[in-house]
């Protein structure tokens, strides 16, 4: 099996590179739905802040690899050969990742520059998201504070999406096929 998690900053394109997963028949499983299913079991609004609380929170009661460890059930009950695992936030998430998979885990960071990240916000539409530029950058400060910046750092593959999306599209499509080799 491999396994290829996908880390970014907020809005980089991580959700865009599962909707090319899915495109391709790759089986996604997207590791903020472990947030938003635990902010809903607590009983709360999904917004950002309340995401934000609980992610800490599950890491604080958990460890830093609690959503990690949450979803390798369902990446193994996949049976096809690669699984695109959306939304990385540390490098104790892909370690642990790492240590599941061995060699069938490829890490990829995907990088865009603040302003294209802050103006995809503004032009989606989900609950749990940020409104303006102060709120993106306490999204970013809440994200490295998870280790998220060392995971990039630490990424096996890096591609940038501040092109078109085609573009982007193409280039992680390659590394999709090179994982499905």
């Amino acid at each position: 099996m491999n396994v290829v998690g996908v880390v970014g900053m907020p809005a980089s394109g991580k959700s865009e590179a599962a909707r090319l997963a899915r495109d391709e028949d790759v089986p996604v499983v997207t590791m903020g739905d472990v947030i938003r299913d635990e902010v809903e079991r607590r009983g709360l609004e999904p917004t950002d802040e309340n995401m934000g609380k609980v992610a800490t929170a599950l890491r604080d009661e958990e460890g830093d690899d609690a959503v990690a460890r949450r979803c390798v059930e369902e990446i193994r009950a996949h049976d096809g050969s690669t699984v695109l695992v959306d939304g990385l936030r540390s490098d104790e998430e892909a370690d642990y990742f790492r240590d599941e998979f061995g060699e069938g885990f490829t890490l990829v960071a995907v990088e865009a520059p603040f302003e294209t990240r802050l103006e995809r916000v503004r032009d989606r539409d989900r609950d749990d998201d940020m409104a303006t530029a102060d709120e993106l950058r306490d999204r970013d400060e809440r994200e490295l504070g998870y280790g998220m910046g060392e995971a990039i750092e630490n990424a096996d593959v890096r591609i940038r999406n501040d092109g078109s999306l085609g573009e982007f599209r193409d280039g992680f499509r390659g590394v999709l096929t090179e994982e499905s080799q």
